[in-house]
């Protein structure tokens, strides 16, 4: 039988055939390359046909003893990602992400078996961990507005991330989405914007759409930005180059730090789903938006609302009170 890596490296190519999102393809390298090291180190294995479902489960409990870090795919990765550095090393790894190993690793044997490498998937029994999911953290309007208020629009940089933060929250949009923006992309008089398939996590285009509201600050925005920089991006760097992701959540962190609030980029976008459900948006809707694969991942990510969320959306749809209003 092939040895492991092999394995691993024809599947990536599979992957690449399918056009998959270079995340995607991230996460399950990542993912296989640690089990592979551990079935080698521990179990002395290199095959991914001679595993089992209790050598799997085995890894499993492995991963939720030794914490964060502990663990490289490749040793010689420590030099220079430095994960002594981190606070967070030795902590508990999450049940998220042990979930995240888990998937990953059995769309690997799922493939395996559909290429009669193996015979029987041995991970066909394997379930994720069940684990109460946290409510995602609410920004309320007067943080917003606090935070829009306390960005310097005087300075290119700045002027350019308040146009940022409000297009996320507008839209609904990933800010990877967003920063890959070109002018292209944005139709004004329908107030829309195209998101191209190779810029979106699933590798499929959509429409997202905003506001008039945004649309004056993206018309005020672009004569702006066209004065001090040529380039197609709508958010651009200084240099009208891409402006990087990390380098906005560092900004956006920043912001956030005047206020004393924790943002992060991610947290707009949630934001935007709960907002949209509680002004009466459809979830079939809110998910073609989004850009979710299935209803049902905006299900699992987004109906998470307070008691006193379903309160104030029902004052606007109660049946008695609507019929009274038309007296």
């Amino acid at each position: 039988m092939e040895k492991i890596d092999k394995q691993m490296d024809e599947f990536m190519i599979f992957c690449q055939s399918k056009n998959l999102a270079r995340k995607t393809m991230s996460s399950y390298e990542q993912a296989i390359k640690l089990f592979a090291r551990y079935l080698e180190d521990v179990k002395f294995i290199t095959d991914a046909s001679k595993i089992n479902d209790k050598m799997f489960r085995e890894y499993i409990v492995s991963i939720q003893e030794r914490g964060k870090y502990t663990v490289a795919s490749v040793e010689d990765s420590r030099k220079t990602n430095h994960p002594e550095n981190r606070k967070d090393l030795g902590k508990k790894v999450s049940v998220s992400t042990i979930n995240n190993y888990t998937r990953d690793i059995k769309v690997f044997y799922s493939y395996l078996l559909e290429q009669g490498t193996i015979k029987n998937n041995p991970l066909r029994n394997i379930k994720s961990i069940k684990h109460d999911r946290k409510p995602k953290e609410f920004i309320e309007d007067d943080d917003i507005i606090r935070l829009l208020k306390y960005i310097n629009c005087s300075k290119f940089h700045e002027y350019r991330d308040s146009i940022i933060i409000q297009a996320l929250l507008d839209t609904g949009m990933r800010i990877g989405e967003c920063l890959n923006l070109e002018s292209s992309d944005i139709d004004m008089v329908n107030r829309s914007i195209f998101l191209r398939s190779e810029i979106t996590k699933g590798n499929k285009h959509r429409y997202v759409y905003f506001s008039p509201e945004l649309q004056k600050e993206l018309r005020r925005w672009l004569q702006y930005k066209d004065r001090y920089v040529e380039t197609t991006y709508i958010f651009p760097n200084l240099k009208g180059k891409q402006l990087m992701i990390g380098a906005f959540e560092l900004a956006l962190r920043q912001y956030g730090e005047r206020i004393s609030i924790k943002i992060h980029p991610h947290q707009l976008r949630n934001n935007f789903a709960k907002r949209f459900l509680m002004a009466g948006g459809n979830i079939y809707a809110l998910s073609k938006i989004l850009g979710h694969a299935s209803v049902v991942t905006t299900e699992q990510a987004y109906l998470d609302l307070t008691d006193d969320d379903i309160r104030k959306n029902y004052q606007g749809f109660s049946p008695l009170s609507n019929l009274k209003k038309k007296k």
